[in-house]
């Protein structure tokens, strides 16, 4: 089957997000990113990419100063994503000017999935569907998350190339049916996708 929709993953793809950053006016580089290591903070951040809330997570916290610090991470959020990526917008809004159907499937907490869309409003615009993890609660690369967005956008998974900086998360698309690019570079996505007729 011809590959003809690209479907993206948005943080470390289009996106680039530091945690630590929604603390570091506060405690600086080094005691944000302690921070983030005493509170076991990218587990913490999986179960609420998977549907947990952030507000359950800080409730089990000992600490009362690591409790109200990890409460602010939500307001906070935009602190954490305050960049795009911009060699791969380019090579998005190339796909959009060759009419490629475009759609994403993010590991993202329903919780800070609004406040994304605040720091980086062509997010909530720019593509057909997308699936939000925290919204429906299953992770990538588990394989349902990938046929949801098939079943949402009305695409076959293997009309489908899957960009995702996590290569865990490519063979998780594999393993749906789709096509699969893993994201080092924007240069490296901009050739793959010329090699496969996109651009």
């Amino acid at each position: 089957m011809t590959v003809n929709t690209v479907v993206f993953d948005i943080g470390g793809v289009l996106v680039d997000w530091q945690p630590h950053l929604a603390w570091i006016e506060d405690l600086g580089e080094a005691g944000a990113k302690s921070f983030l290591n005493r509170v076991n903070f990218d587990k913490i951040n999986v179960a609420c990419d998977g549907g947990a809330s952030f507000s359950d997570a800080f409730d089990l916290i000992e600490d009362p100063e690591d409790r109200e610090r990890l409460a602010q991470y939500v307001p906070r959020f935009s602190r954490a994503v305050p960049n795009k990526i911009t060699g791969t917008w380019d090579v998005l809004y190339q796909l959009l000017d060759n009419h490629v159907p475009l759609h994403a499937i993010t590991n993202w907490s329903a919780e800070t999935w609004p406040e994304g869309l605040k720091a980086h409003p062509e997010l909530g615009t720019i593509f057909g569907s997308t699936v939000v993890s925290g919204e429906v609660g299953v992770l990538k690369p588990s394989v349902e998350i990938y046929h949801l967005l098939c079943d949402r956008a009305e695409v076959r998974a293997e009309n489908c190339v899957f960009i995702d900086d996590g290569l865990h998360n490519c063979l998780g698309a594999k393993a749906a049916g789709m096509d699969a690019i893993h994201f080092t570079s924007p240069s490296s996505l901009k050739t793959q996708l010329k090699e496969r007729g996109l651009l």
